[in-house]
Formats: structure tokens, C-alpha cells, sequence
């Protein structure tokens, strides 16, 4: 073999699966193969202090654009400051972390087995482990509903007076499903203002989602210009095989990432699950076989105890008005902290669940008990 490890695609998911590599085998030949020109500063990617190991905090640590001690939410009904800390880390940094890897931009994969890649030129690369982290693909094994949403970054004229991330400020007008604007205050003059959406749809408008962050904007007299864009259109699991979605895939490259379903169900959230991943696979010998086995065993046990989280969502989506599912969220957030911490952590237990659907109901009765059940959704794609 002339690697020992090939990636397909640069994104959070390969990048971490090659650094928890290096780290552990320094030695170890790994090559990375992306379409795209180059890194792209279009993205960020966040999550709580407490959604990652002590490692891979130390591990990110280097590359933190913005790292924050605590944020807050608000709601028509209330609002509420939380300790947990908060961090953000952006694709091109990420990508400076991969010394020693062999990164190949504007490199197209024609096909991907479990030796290799064979290019569009026709060249082929092989090696003895083979990881897919190319993103999201259609699959009758995953419903989902959507988490869209337009950011952009803007150098105010003045400080803006922000302090920490507004995790989600649903004191908007609720349109498209639940709606609420996403803070990240990098600096006392910059700030990533995200107009998002949990939406039945999948289908983005660009120009209006941008043009709804700077009337937001506008609205607490923010002036200044505009520095980048982000966009994207994540996937919240309704239900999910992941039984029948690795029986499709007992042959062939390995599946990561968004591609492979592993992303926190209600938030969409993929830094954390990635990271695990990528610990799986560098505990194991550097086989594909073996990244399969382990891979495989990591997201049908995490499918398993998610199914509570996906539980949440088809009460979202299936069993709530979309103009009255921001009540879901403004409920949730009432809860003590260390529960909501565990919830992001996709930590829940027993205890955590039950606290969170007793009480008043957030859905009447009789639509909560018809989203119980999660194979009719499956069934809905066969």
C-alpha cells in the first residue's frame, strides 16, 4: 500500500480523523484528497465546553477563533444567561493543523473502495485504511427535517456591545418553521450575526436569510461592513436505521461524518460526534476492516441512545404548528443547566429524560403520542 491512511474530503470529519491519527501513529502515511480548490473560510464550527474530552480541547485549543465563558438564549416569554463555555473554530485553521498530511485540493474521486481511490484522471492511490468523509448523501435509512441558516460577518462602526454567544435569540418573528438569530461576538467590533431556521423544507434562500441577519442588524443599530458569508442546510434526524444503513455499507470505503449520519439529531451540531469518531478509529489498527468495525459499533450504540433525542424532533416537526415550535425550545431552556449541558453532550439520562417531557405538556397529548413511533418515517422514504 502507498498510505496508510486515505481520506476522501477535507472537511471537519476527515481533518479530525487525520489529526487523532497523526497524534497517535506520527509515523503513519495519510493522504486527504479534496474537489474544492482549497480551504474554505466560509464556515464555522462551535460547540460547549462540555461537548468535548480534555484532549481534543487542548488538541483545538491552538486554532479557537472565539472562546467565550458563557452565553445565553432569549424567548418572547424569557430569557436566561448560562456558564457553560462556548468555543468556534473555522475550516481554513483547521486545515493549517494537518502538518505532515499529504492534503491534495482539486482532486476528484471517480471511485472509492476499501484499497483506495481511483482518480478522475484515472490514477489510483490506494491504502490499507480507506475513510469517505465527503458529506451528506441521500439515504432511505434517514429522515430528517432541515436546520437552515445565512450568516454574516460584519466589522461594526462602533463597539457592538455583545459580550458572549446568543445561542438563539427566538425573540424574532417566527417564519419558516422555528426561527432565531445566532450571535458569535469574535471581537468588540466584529460580529457573526445567523439568521436560522428548523424548517420542514430543504430549500435556502440565500439573499433572504442574509438580508433578514442585517435587518436584524440594523434593528440593535449595528452599522459597519460586511466581511464573509456562511451558509448551510443541516440535516435533524426524524428517524434513523443505522442497522440497515451499515448493512448497505459491509463492503467498501468507510462512511464519517454527515454522510454516515453522525451529528447530534436536534442540533445538528457535528464537532463533538466527529471527534469520537475519530478517536474510534485511531484506537484501532489502521485497516479499513478495522475502522469499519469500529465506526460501525460507535454510531449503532450512539443511534440507540439518540433515539430519544429523535423522539424531540418529530414532536418539533410532526406534532407542533411550525409558528408555535419555538414554545418547545423556550420550555427546554427552563431546565437546570447541567441537563441542558448534558443534552448538547448527547449525555442524557434517564433521569434528564423524564424531567424533560413531564410536567405540561409542550404538545398536546394525543400528536405526541403519534410521533412515538419512528419506523413509519422510514418507511415513508422505502
Amino acid at each position: 500500500m502507498s498510505h496508510d491512511l486515505l481520506i476522501a474530503g477535507a472537511g471537519l470529519s476527515g481533518a479530525l480523523i487525520a489529526l487523532a491519527v497523526r497524534d497517535r501513529r506520527p509515523d503513519a502515511r495519510i493522504v486527504m484528497l479534496d474537489a474544492r480548490h482549497g480551504p474554505s473560510d466560509q464556515h464555522t464550527w462551535s460547540c460547549h465546553e462540555t461537548d468535548l474530552s480534555p484532549e481534543w480541547l487542548a488538541r483545538l485549543s491552538p486554532i479557537r477563533r472565539g472562546e467565550w465563558a458563557d452565553q445565553e438564549v432569549a424567548f418572547p416569554d424569557h430569557s436566561r444567561r448560562l456558564t457553560t463555555g462556548y468555543g468556534s473554530i473555522e475550516a481554513g485553521a483547521l486545515v493549517g493543523l494537518l502538518q505532515g498530511v499529504d492534503l491534495r485540493w482539486n482532486t476528484h474521486v471517480a471511485t472509492l473502495d476499501d484499497t483506495g481511490a481511483t482518480l478522475a484522471d484515472g490514477s489510483r492511490i490506494e491504502a490499507a485504511c480507506v475513510i469517505d468523509a465527503r458529506g451528506a448523501v441521500e439515504t432511505p435509512h434517514l429522515t430528517v427535517g432541515f436546520q437552515k441558516f445565512v450568516g454574516v460577518e460584519i466589522e461594526t462602526d462602533a463597539p457592538h456591545g455583545v459580550e458572549r454567544p446568543m445561542i438563539m435569540d427566538a425573540t424574532v418573528p417566527q417564519m419558516d418553521g422555528y426561527r432565531f438569530i445566532y450571535l458569535l461576538p469574535f471581537s468588540p467590533t466584529r460580529i457573526l450575526i445567523e439568521d436560522t431556521r428548523y424548517s420542514d423544507g430543504g430549500d435556502l434562500d440565500d439573499g433572504a436569510l442574509a438580508q433578514a441577519s442585517l435587518d436584524y442588524a440594523a434593528k440593535r443599530g449595528w452599522t459597519g461592513q460586511e466581511m464573509r458569508r456562511e451558509r448551510g442546510i443541516l440535516p435533524i434526524a426524524l428517524a434513523h436505521d443505522a442497522i440497515g444503513f451499515w448493512r448497505d455499507h459491509a463492503q467498501g470505503a468507510v462512511p464519517v461524518g454527515l454522510g454516515a449520519g453522525l451529528f447530534h439529531p436536534v442540533t445538528g451540531y457535528s464537532l463533538p460526534y466527529a471527534a469520537q469518531v475519530a478517536d474510534a478509529i485511531a484506537a484501532r489498527d489502521l485497516t479499513t476492516a478495522s475502522a469499519r468495525r469500529a465506526v460501525r459499533g460507535w454510531a449503532i450504540d450512539r443511534a440507540d441512545r439518540d433515539r430519544f433525542l429523535r423522539l424531540l424532533n418529530r414532536m418539533l416537526f410532526r406534532g407542533c404548528p411550525p409558528d408555535r415550535r419555538y414554545r418547545l425550545l423556550q420550555r427546554f431552556y427552563r431546565l437546570p443547566q447541567p441537563l441542558i449541558e448534558r443534552f448538547y453532550a448527547g449525555r442524557l439520562t434517564w433521569a434528564d429524560r423524564l424531567r424533560i417531557v413531564t410536567g405540561r405538556p409542550p404538545i398536546p397529548l394525543s400528536q405526541a403520542v403519534r410521533c412515538l413511533p419512528e419506523r413509519p418515517l422510514l418507511q415513508e422514504r422505502a
